[in-house]
């Protein structure tokens, strides 16, 4: 691929709900551009940029993919982005990496939930967005209903640069709102236009809807608004000046229309990123100083500085890092800093891909987006720059992984490969976590559904080699006792030779809650030698640990020992230590002992029409509802404090109840007793997993 400078790039990011037909669109534009010989298809497996294996499984997009092509002496770096919430990382990432956004919408399905996010996404980056109303020819299609509910949700910034002509079965082709011409395919393929007179039965209905690109144009350039006002017509070029300008400030939202399928509307769509979209020599980026922590900004001209937004992991190739230069140039063969690590790199080739296709790059220029392999201390999010004008980029704002499993390898040895299998894959998405429950003694991952986990398994297998059984995670409950006791054991054992001996007397009290443990002694006239005491201590730590009643380790309990016995002979640090373990669980039984589970503070963010259903759900749920509050936006926040039990798939019933409007955020808050009736059948379930394993 040529060399292009800053002013000859594009950055955008292809962002929709599954299903509106990012990929194909994607394709479209690789076909029209010619960077690709023949269209693909996501449904035969052949499409660009969805290459991954789990990929074409799914007939879904996993993981965003860079898709350059050239057109009008420009480079355009697409990157088609996941549809579905389970992979929100990958587009969060993205939109990082470019400098506007290309929303797409299915003419029948509308405004759906993703497109709702992403669009809010975009915005809180305050990204310029057109959008593309795709599946014109699809029963059902709808443009007039998608444009209007559109305005009512993103406002009426939202103008149509384009009409279709006919819909469904009749669509046919295009009208430009600024040229005021009919555009119809003059070929199969969809490369070439036949431009003619407006259709006479769409003749007013263009002008009303010229008449609003007009106004919207104008109110873009106060010169132009000036004009406008006093009755003056405006040239195409000037509405095109007030577009660009209504555009760059996320004021105007242009529409456009076709069938990606069909590649309708695909040329005119690769025209209006050149004509209206923001190079990236236009645009600063806000960081800060690494040790004065000192605001800070970049621009095109500025000393290298650059944002890594994705990294992959390949076994053979190592890890690929995608990188977005914000400033100055990157070369091959060169050595860059990391100064979110204070590390320096040394990088070799640098490359673009087309999905899984490299190219190489003899150079990347301010505002291009190019890949480097094997870099040995750099992730995802790490910022790299000029070691002598240091600058680190604002960490890319990643959901937090609530969904939880336990993981172990389906083969007996497998246990080094899977820890790093897990390791790369966490290198590979931020959204994955990896944690070692020291309670249960089991490793838990994190993730954002069953889906998300199930992906990286598959992965894992395909490229590492390692098959893995994931499972429900195992409660940390606990035990701990409701009254005081003492109790007396004594641990005598002659088998020839020294005997065993040790004899004690505990007091076992209950402590308040979250206490832990306590030990102490209050022995009189050296009934036990003090050299016993921490065999004793170490005795009821030991019991404590195994629990008395299900196995859970015990917590909240004073033990004083008090009284006891020794012998001279028989009597040692194993005896004292048998007789104490013996004794805390003979007592504990006669204390009352009960169960103890987690409870954890659930802090839920939905619109607030589901907050009633959100309430009624943890009522159901045993939770005990602490406040909600209106936030602004039509959101508001429901606070419970809820058993971890109730709540370990939480993240797919929330999704389920607010159609993926909804949120959460959890964190352990403390432990409480377990309702009996639930407390005897944990009890049984642990008794006969004990008998099994016997």
């Amino acid at each position: 691929m040529k060399e292009y400078k800053s002013d000859r790039l594009r950055n955008v990011g292809i962002v929709a709900h599954g299903g509106a037909g990012k990929t194909t669109l994607t394709e479209a534009f690789l076909f029209s551009s010619g960077a690709i010989s023949r269209m693909g298809r996501v449904d035969d497996g052949t499409a660009t940029t969805d290459f991954e294996p789990e990929e074409i499984k799914r007939k879904v997009t996993i993981s965003a993919s860079l898709a350059p092509c050239e057109w009008r002496e420009h480079k355009i770096n697409f990157i088609d982005t996941p549809g579905y919430a389970d992979f929100v990382s990958e587009v969060k990432g993205s939109l990082r990496a470019v400098d506007s956004v290309l929303v797409v919408l299915c003419a029948a399905a509308g405004v759906e939930v993703e497109t709702e996010k992403v669009w809010q996404y975009a915005a809180d980056l305050g990204l310029p967005r057109i959008a593309f109303i795709n599946k014109m020819d699809r029963e059902n299609a709808d443009f007039d209903n998608v444009l209007n509910v559109m305005r009512d949700k993103f406002g009426h910034g939202v103008v149509p640069l384009q009409l279709p002509i006919g819909s469904q079965d009749t669509f046919k082709g295009l009208i430009d709102l600024i040229s005021m011409k009919a555009l119809l395919p003059a070929n199969p393929q969809g490369t070439k236009y036949e431009e003619m007179s407006i259709p006479a039965e769409f003749e007013e209905r263009a002008q009303e809807a010229r008449l609003a690109l007009i106004e919207a144009a104008a109110e873009g350039d106060d010169d132009l608004l000036t004009k406008y006002l006093e009755g003056e017509e405006l040239s195409e070029e000037e509405i095109k000046q007030g577009l660009m300008k209504g555009i760059a400030q996320a004021k105007i939202f242009p529409v456009f229309c076709g069938s990606a399928a069909k590649n309708i509307g695909t040329h005119q769509l690769l025209d209006a990123v050149i004509s209206y979209l923001p190079a990236p020599n236009v645009r600063s980026v806000k960081g800060f100083h690494p040790i004065s922590k000192e605001a800070l900004e970049r621009t095109y001209s500025d000393p290298f500085a650059a944002l890594v937004f994705k990294t992959t992991a390949d076994p053979f190739v190592g890890r690929l890092s995608f990188i977005r230069v914000f400033s100055g140039m990157l070369r091959p063969d060169s050595t860059i800093y990391n100064v979110t690590r204070d590390k320096t790199e040394r990088i070799g080739n640098i490359f673009t891909m087309r999905g899984k296709q490299q190219d190489s790059v003899t150079v990347a220029h301010a505002g291009d987006i190019v890949v480097v392999a094997k870099m040995q201390e750099t992730k995802t999010g790490d910022s790299l720059c000029d070691k002598d004008k240091p600058i680190v980029f604002e960490p890319i704002n990643y959901p937090k992984p609530m969904f939880m499993l336990a993981v172990e390898p389906k083969n007996k040895g497998d246990e080094d490969k899977l820890a790093n299998a897990l390791s790369r894959m966490a290198d590979e998405d931020a959204t994955f976590m990896l944690e070692k429950n020291n309670e249960t003694h089991q490793l838990l991952v994190r993730g954002l559904s069953d889906l998300h986990l199930d992906v990286i398994v598959e992965r894992m297998k395909r490229k590492f080699g390692v098959d893995v059984k994931l499972s429900d995670p195992k409660i940390p409950y606990r035990e701990t006792i409701r009254s005081s006791v003492k109790v007396e054991y004594k641990h005598k054992k002659q088998s020839g030779g020294h005997g065993q001996y040790g004899h004690v007397w505990l007091q076992i009290e209950p402590l308040p809650q979250g206490s832990g443990f306590e030990f102490t002694e209050s022995i009189f006239g050296g009934a036990v030698p003090r050299q016993y005491f921490p065999a004793v201590e170490k005795g009821i730590r030991e019991a404590m640990a195994g629990g008395v009643i299900a196995g859970y380790p015990m917590t909240d309990i004073k033990v004083n020992l008090f009284d006891g016995s020794y012998h001279d002979v028989d009597s040692s640090e194993m005896a004292f230590k048998i007789a104490a373990s013996a004794a805390l669980r003979k007592g504990a039984l006669q204390a009352k002992p009960i169960l103890l589970e987690p409870i954890y503070n659930v802090e839920v963010t939905v619109p607030e029409a589901y907050m009633g259903d959100i309430i009624g759900d943890f009522n159901s749920r045993r939770g005990r509802i602490l406040g909600m509050e209106p936030i602004g936006k039509g959101l508001g926040i429901v606070r419970a404090q809820v058993p971890l039990a109730e709540i370990f798939r939480y993240s797919i019933d929330l999704r389920s109840m607010t159609q993926g409007r909804g949120s959460f955020d959890m964190s352990f808050s403390h432990y409480e007793e377990v309702p009996q009736r639930i407390a005897e059948g944990i009890i049984a379930s642990a008794k006969k997993d004990k008998a099994e394993e016997e």
